[in-house]
C-alpha cells in the first residue's frame, strides 16, 4: 500500500530552518567570514580579499554572537591571542565597527614607535629591508620583515620612517587588553591613535584570521559577470593568513 506524502512544503520549510540554525552555530562558535576593505594590512591583506576568522581561537563574548547583544560581560572559554596574530575586532570607541589588525603588544608591555620601528618594552624589533611594493595606484613603499620576539616574522610597508605615526610616546597596555597595528604602517589607524582606536579590551576580540577563501581585485562589477573570472586573483585563494 502507497503511503501518503504527508507534506513536502512543510519538510522544506524544515530543512530551511535547519539550515539557518546551523549557520548561526557555525557563525557563532566556530567560523566567521569578514572581507577587507582597506589597505591597511597590506601587503598581508588586500582590499577584496574574503577570509575566514576562527571564533573559538580565543573564547567567546557578547561581540561573538549575532548582533552583539549585552546578556554577558567578559570573555569565556578564552584563549589568549599570540604576538603576532591577526585579529579581528570591534573598534574599541564605537563597539560596532569591526577591525582587523595585528597583535604586537600584550597586557603589561610598553609600545612605542621611534623613527619607524616598533619598540617593545624597550627594545627595538628586528626590521629588514627586503625591496619595494607598488600599489594599485603607482604609490611605492618600502618593504620591511619585521621579527617580532616571539619570532613571527611578517612583512610590513613604510612609506617613509618621517611620517604622522612614526614617533609616538610611549603606550602602557593595561591589564585584560593588547595593542594592535597595520602592517601598512604609515595608513593605519590603530592602536596608536588613542581618540578613535586605542587599547583593544580582551572582550572585543571577535577571533584570528586563519585563511583567504576568495580575493577579487575589484575591476568586476556585479553587473558585470563576464569579467568576473578575470578579476579573481587565484594566487591568493586558500592562502594561510600569517
Amino acid at each position: 500500500m502507497a503511503r501518503k506524502n504527508s507534506g513536502g512544503f512543510g519538510e522544506t520549510i524544515r530543512t530551511v530552518v535547519y539550515a539557518v540554525l546551523i549557520a548561526v552555530v557555525i557563525r557563532t562558535f566556530a567560523y566567521e567570514p569578514f572581507n577587507i576593505p582597506s589597505g591597511s594590512m597590506k601587503p598581508t591583506l588586500l582590499i577584496g580579499d574574503y577570509l575566514f576568522v576562527s571564533k573559538f581561537s580565543y573564547g567567546y563574548s557578547r561581540f561573538s554572537l549575532p548582533f552583539s547583544p549585552n546578556i554577558f560581560s567578559g570573555r569565556i572559554l578564552g584563549g589568549e591571542p599570540q604576538r603576532g596574530d591577526v585579529a579581528v575586532f570591534k573598534k574599541p570607541t564605537d563597539n560596532q565597527t569591526d577591525y582587523i589588525k595585528r597583535i604586537v603588544g600584550l597586557p603589561g608591555d610598553t609600545i612605542q614607535v621611534v623613527g619607524g620601528i616598533l619598540q617593545i618594552n624597550g627594545t627595538p624589533v628586528t626590521r629588514e629591508e627586503v625591496g619595494t611594493y607598488t600599489d594599485d595606484d603607482g604609490r611605492v613603499y618600502t618593504r620591511y620583515i619585521e621579527t617580532l620576539p616571539n619570532g613571527v616574522k611578517h612583512p610590513i610597508l613604510e612609506t617613509s620612517d618621517h611620517e604622522f605615526l612614526d614617533n609616538t610616546a610611549p603606550y602602557l597596555v593595561p591589564p585584560g587588553h593588547y595593542f594592535a597595528m597595520g602592517d601598512n604602517r604609515d595608513n593605519s589607524q590603530d592602536s596608536r591613535v588613542m581618540s578613535d582606536v586605542g587599547f583593544v579590551p580582551a572582550e572585543n576580540l571577535i577571533g584570528r584570521a586563519e585563511f583567504l577563501f576568495f580575493s577579487t581585485d575589484g575591476t568586476a562589477g556585479w553587473l558585470e559577470p563576464w569579467k568576473w573570472f578575470g578579476a579573481i586573483r587565484y594566487d591568493r585563494l586558500f592562502q594561510a593568513v600569517r
